[in-house]
């Protein structure tokens, strides 16, 4: 992988993370596009590290917040109904589903649902789904009235962003939409709750796959985090500001829209489901 490619995945991984259009769906079109090996989920998870500081940098007050309440709350039960409290045991049990589905279905994760037909079914299923949420969520609660039972509800919504193409931002705010946030609210704790889970990915894969990590990857990784930092911190903020004053539609209508010239791309043969995947060993060829 050369620098130039590291700097665009980066990128492209760094807006697409907190914008509700999925990162992973776009670090792998991108790739098949331009006509470049598929960086792999192992790649795609590890310069999620750099939306990750993203994260810390512009959420540090509510993290700490979160981690010392949740944390007095544990040595002092009459301090549960903070809003620090809650927050924090939101976030932990929110993490447990997406913890779960990514450990029993981790081999088709990272190797079956990376077609583009999953893909491109991914960005449209979503993204009506958003639009729906959009329609029927009240938009009557503010961050500050979260519950543990809203860390449940948007946690499972979380662990849908494990297909390929689904978002993990657009399937929370999905979910956070659903549980009566308005919008902004939604996307906050959407970012929120993205800590654990965006942490333990990169952390495993990067142990799972050190080796190739020490090599010819190193360098692209680490240029990779970097623009991938600068651009979600940018995505962030824009995001937040945005739905203070405006809807998803805008999103929904993206992601319908990608899904559908992507499926048009994939029956016309310009591109494979499998376009850019490493190719699988003829293992019948070689029993015989």
């Amino acid at each position: 992988m050369g620098i130039i490619e590291a700097i665009i995945l980066g990128i492209v991984q760094g807006l697409t993370e907190f914008l509700p259009i999925s990162s992973t769906a776009h670090v792998r079109i991108v790739p098949a596009i331009f006509g470049w090996d598929d960086p792999g989920a192992a790649f795609t998870a590890v310069i999620q590290l750099g939306t990750l500081i993203a994260v810390l940098i512009y959420f540090r007050k509510d993290l700490i917040d979160a981690v010392v309440g949740w944390v007095k709350s544990i040595v002092d039960p009459g301090r549960r109904n903070t809003y620090e409290s809650r927050m924090g045991w939101a976030i932990f049990i929110g993490t447990i589903p997406i913890v779960i589905f990514g450990t029993l279905f981790k081999h088709r994760i990272e190797n079956d649902l990376r077609s583009l037909h999953v893909i491109a079914s991914s960005l449209i299923g979503m993204g009506l789904l958003l639009l729906l949420a959009e329609r029927v969520g009240t938009k009557q609660r503010d961050v500050g009235r979260v519950t543990v039972g809203d860390g449940l509800l948007v946690g499972l919504f979380q662990a849908i962003a494990l297909i390929p193409g689904a978002s993990r931002s657009g399937s929370t705010i999905t979910g956070g939409l659903f549980a009566g946030f308005d919008r902004a609210s939604a996307a906050r704790f959407s970012f929120l709750l993205s800590v654990p889970s965006v942490f333990a990915a990169a952390i495993f894969s990067l142990k799972e796959h050190a080796h190739a990590f020490q090599g010819d990857l190193l360098v692209p990784a680490i240029v990779a985090n970097i623009a991938a930092l600068i651009s979600g911190y940018a995505a962030i903020a824009f995001l937040i500001s945005y739905l203070q004053k405006h809807g998803t539609v805008v999103f929904v209508v993206y992601r319908v829209l990608l899904g559908l010239v992507l499926f048009g791309l994939l029956f016309t043969g310009v591109l494979s489901p499998d376009q850019g995947l490493p190719t699988k060993p003829d293992i019948s060829a070689a029993q015989k």
